[in-house]
């Protein structure tokens, strides 16, 4: 596994250079023998009570094979993106379609829409007549819901469709979540509460410590909020939407996630991250990575110079795809 995983990230690197030019826009990928597929697709999310969209990549031998089937993974976007995001920002498509150039197995891309729900049910919800009848960015069809269970209608509702309606691996060994930023707390969050549907998790940029207020300058333990009130009046950036509900921030917090399923003897998934040395969240990413090593949960941490924005996150998505693949392809 060490050699696939080597060989994975040797690609990686190679791909890397060509996807993303000086000024973070999307260029040609240098290893391409073949392209796949975008679609888009809705279907109907019992944890949401409405239809909702998504994008999905099929790799290049999708149509000309079809009884070979898939490994998948889930990318998630950010606060305030869409199910588009990782196409037209990061040229997700092109990036995989150059891993596979290079060598890599060919897998499924799955980008549903998450709104901006931390993908986790809130403290309040909004009725969806109110929310229908608000003055939105989008339209009520794409932007309202009548409950709000969002780690329920990924890892169930989107999951399930998904496995039906495609040509999947339809395993937890073949089956992988990423995101940035919301969405990399979600990724990481999401393999943490549903082990047995995940096998790895990696995030970009992620709101990895919710909780965590200090020290300031930071060292070393980390120190959190223990209580909602100061989560709120501190303003900590992170999954707001828990108000002053602890209970929801301490159920949705992935160091508390992952302590809790290491006593509970797992499974574990596989964890990536990396950040930025100029990013805001820098030091929740360390801190995550401090408790992840002081529980003994083997994972991979990694800070690259730059900010939390498309440039990183384009430059670096080669890495999480390959790595991966170093898991769920073999």
């Amino acid at each position: 596994m060490r050699a696939w995983i080597l060989k994975a990230s040797l690609c990686a690197a190679a791909a890397a250079a060509p996807l993303s030019g000086a000024s973070g826009q999307r260029v040609a990928p240098r290893v391409v023998t073949a392209a796949g597929s975008v679609r888009g697709d809705a279907f109907f999310a019992p944890s949401l009570g409405v239809r909702k969209h998504f994008m999905v990549y099929l790799p290049p031998s999708y149509d000309a094979k079809p009884a070979m089937r898939y490994p998948v993974a889930y990318y998630l976007h950010g606060l305030s993106g869409s199910e588009t995001d990782w196409l037209s920002r990061a040229g997700i498509d092109a990036v995989a379609d150059s891993l596979i150039g290079s060598g890599l197995p060919e897998m499924i891309i799955v980008m549903p829409d998450g709104d901006d729900s931390w993908y986790a049910a809130p403290e309040a919800v909004k009725p969806y007549e109110t929310c229908r009848d608000s003055i939105r960015s989008e339209s009520a069809e794409r932007g309202c819901v009548k409950s709000a269970r969002y780690a329920e209608y990924i890892a169930r509702d989107l999951v399930a469709y998904v496995d039906a309606r495609y040509r999947t691996r339809a395993d937890r060994a073949h089956r992988a979540i990423g995101g940035l930023s919301m969405g990399g707390y979600g990724a990481v969050k999401l393999a943490l509460q549903f082990p047995r549907v995940f096998a790895a998790a990696a995030s970009h940029s992620g709101v990895l410590s919710p909780r965590l207020i200090g020290p300031d300058p930071f060292t070393m333990p980390p120190v959190y909020a223990a209580d909602a009130d100061t989560l709120l009046r501190l303003k900590i950036p992170g999954p707001t939407v828990f108000g002053r509900n602890l209970a929801l921030w301490m159920d949705n917090d992935p160091a508390i996630l992952a302590a809790r399923l290491e006593r509970a003897g797992g499974p574990m998934p596989a964890i990536y991250m990396d950040v930025g040395s100029s990013d805001p969240f820098l030091h929740e990413n360390q801190a995550f990575d401090f408790e992840l090593r002081r529980l003994g949960i083997a994972h991979e941490y990694h800070e690259y110079p730059g900010t939390h924005n498309w440039r990183f996150w384009s430059t670096h998505v080669p890495q999480s795809l390959a790595w991966m693949l170093g898991i769920i392809g073999r």
